[in-house]
């Protein structure tokens, strides 16, 4: 925790300057608010929402300059979970400005760059819930306190390389809460470009490599939150009332891929764009008693088609399939689910989405053959920050 409290003390003290710049400055701070609330007909398996009416992922952002060097931002995030108002400290970072070679280095606590949705905060994503590998695997949104290493190379494309070094608590729910320092790395590029002015494209790879591995079968969640509890180096607001609470499956190695393709007829995005992504993930080391052929897999394929400026339409298809320690042996389990929705973005500061669910072909999870419908309502003040490729 001392690296976020060296953060948040640099971030004060180099804010006073800059917050004092006229608000029509190019390098004043920014500052930003949204509100995502929706109405769910059901709780999915694995999802982040309640039934009935209940607050998404909310938040409060500044962002801006610490000098010619430096820039920082902050995020405080809400949401609501089983009837409780839960708030914690999302964001709190530093990061060089003027770094040569292409290089740039992050410092506090901020959302991995892995994957093509992870560093994006869950109110920017097309559907309601994010597909079920984040959920299962990451805990829907994982952000954590650690360090990055970027690097663009100078190439025709846009590539990039980059490695963090994280606490790693929440990847693995059943975690050794023994382990000190750092609890997580990963290692990650993405690579990407245009065909002409209608296509563009991404690539994306990363490893995430964790210490954290799950603990002996007995050990419940709730005596390991209750751990975190009395440990004073975790903070309440963050480990045990973070919206997403942890992963659900977790093991010692994350290989996460991801891929999208756009294609905006005349190169005009604003007007109609098709974006096609998918992402796979696999998980080894998921337990100390568990063999090499015994592992974690998720599948996430989505399609959104914005057939007019102010409307789009979206399918995705997602498939689990995991491992459950049980006594002395393993249980498999499987989850697929199915989502369509529709949205109507007024202005870019609001979204009114429809979308329906279903979860089928269940095995290990409470909900057999779940559906759900959820009418979500997202409203946006102030600047923010750009959306993920």
């Amino acid at each position: 925790m001392r690296l976020l409290h060296v953060t948040l003390v640099m971030i004060a003290l180099g804010a006073a300057p800059a917050l004092a710049q006229p608000t029509g400055d190019a390098g004043a701070w920014r500052y930003g608010a949204v509100l995502d609330t929706a109405v769910t007909s059901q709780a999915l398996a694995l999802g982040g929402r309640d039934k009935g009416l209940q607050l998404g992922h909310s938040d409060l952002t500044a962002r801006g300059p610490l000098g010619r060097l430096l820039q920082a931002g902050l995020s405080a995030s809400f949401a609501t979970h089983e009837g409780t108002l839960e708030r914690g400290l999302e964001e709190a970072w530093i990061e060089t400005r003027t770094l040569p070679l292409g290089l740039s280095a992050r410092a506090g606590r901020f959302a991995s760059q892995i994957g093509a949705l992870n560093a994006q905060h869950p109110h920017a994503d097309d559907f309601v819930e994010r597909p079920l590998l984040y959920r299962a695997f990451l805990g829907g949104h994982w952000s954590d306190d650690g360090l990055r290493l970027n690097v663009t190379l100078p190439t025709g494309l846009y590539w990039t390389v980059g490695a963090e070094l994280f606490r790693g608590r929440k990847l693995v729910p059943e975690a050794d809460r023994h382990v000190a320092g750092v609890g997580a790395a990963t290692m990650s590029t993405k690579l990407g470009g245009d065909l002409g002015r209608a296509h563009s494209w991404q690539l994306g790879l990363a490893l995430v490599h964790s210490r954290r591995i799950a603990a002996p079968a007995g050990h419940e969640d709730h005596e390991e939150d209750h751990d975190d509890h009395d440990d004073p180096g975790v903070e309440e607001s963050h480990e045990a009332h973070d919206h997403g609470h942890g992963a659900a499956y977790g093991g010692q190695r994350l290989w996460l891929a991801d891929a999208t393709w756009k294609w905006a007829p005349d190169g005009n995005n604003r007007e109609r764009q098709l974006r096609l992504s998918l992402e796979a993930a696999r998980v080894t080391g998921v337990h100390r008693l568990a063999s090499a052929g015994q592992r974690h897999e998720g599948l996430a394929l989505a399609a959104v088609w914005r057939f007019a400026p102010n409307w789009e339409v979206g399918a995705r298809l997602d498939r689990l399939q995991v491992v459950m320690p049980h006594d002395d042996h393993f249980d498999d389990g499987r989850l697929r689910e199915q989502s369509l929705m529709v949205a109507w973005k007024p202005s870019h500061l609001q979204t009114v989405r429809l979308q329906a669910t279903r979860q089928r072909g269940a095995v290990g999870f409470e909900s057999q053959a779940a559906r759900s419908v959820a009418l979500q309502y997202i409203l946006a003040f102030g600047a923010h920050g750009a959306h993920a490729f």
